[in-house]
């Protein structure tokens, strides 16, 4: 199924920028936006797209990366032609004297994409990729809750994901 998303207009920026934040202005939202959408453009096929003049952009994109507010350039991979075909969430709850040897043995784990320390009904929150839901329940059982320490968890298998735009990128 195809979700329709509505191109996105940009915010007001001086009433959304805190202290801490760099100042942007409108020329950099868009940037950012195109950026994010396909981080391989060319900065003349960008001109184009913007209607700014090149060099403008090269050094806008410069000071944005300069300034670390473009951290990286990066791409967006097919996983399930890697074969993952299940991803999921696994709530942790721990012994909170074991935190840090928790962490490290989460982190020799091939599976685990992400761990996420939290607040609520959970410690922590890693998720899982796999190639199917046998996988999944074998990493579960037979790796992460053998981890010494961990006292439960429970897993929340992924049906669908949509990804929305960032809310500094969109009207309200």
């Amino acid at each position: 199924m195809q979700i329709l998303v509505p191109k996105p207009t940009f915010i007001k920026f001086k009433s959304f920028i805190s202290k801490t934040m760099h100042k942007l202005d409108n020329l950099d939202m868009k940037l950012l936006y195109e950026l994010t959408k396909d981080g391989s453009i060319s900065v003349p096929n960008l001109s184009k797209k913007l209607g700014i003049n090149a060099s403008v952009l090269y050094s806008r994109i410069k000071r944005l990366t300069k300034k670390k507010l473009i951290k990286k350039f990066t791409i967006v991979i097919d996983e399930a032609q890697l074969g993952i075909g299940v991803k999921a969430t696994i709530g942790i709850n721990r012994d909170p004297k074991q935190k840090d040897a928790i962490h490290r043995e989460l982190l020799q784990t091939p599976e685990i994409a992400s761990i996420s320390e939290v607040t609520g009904r959970f410690d922590i929150m890693v998720g899982v990729h796999a190639e199917n839901l046998e996988r999944l329940h074998n990493i579960v059982i037979d790796k992460i809750g053998k981890i010494e320490g961990i006292q439960s968890t429970e897993t929340f298998v992924e049906l669908q994901k949509t990804d929305k735009e960032p809310s500094y990128l969109v009207s309200k």
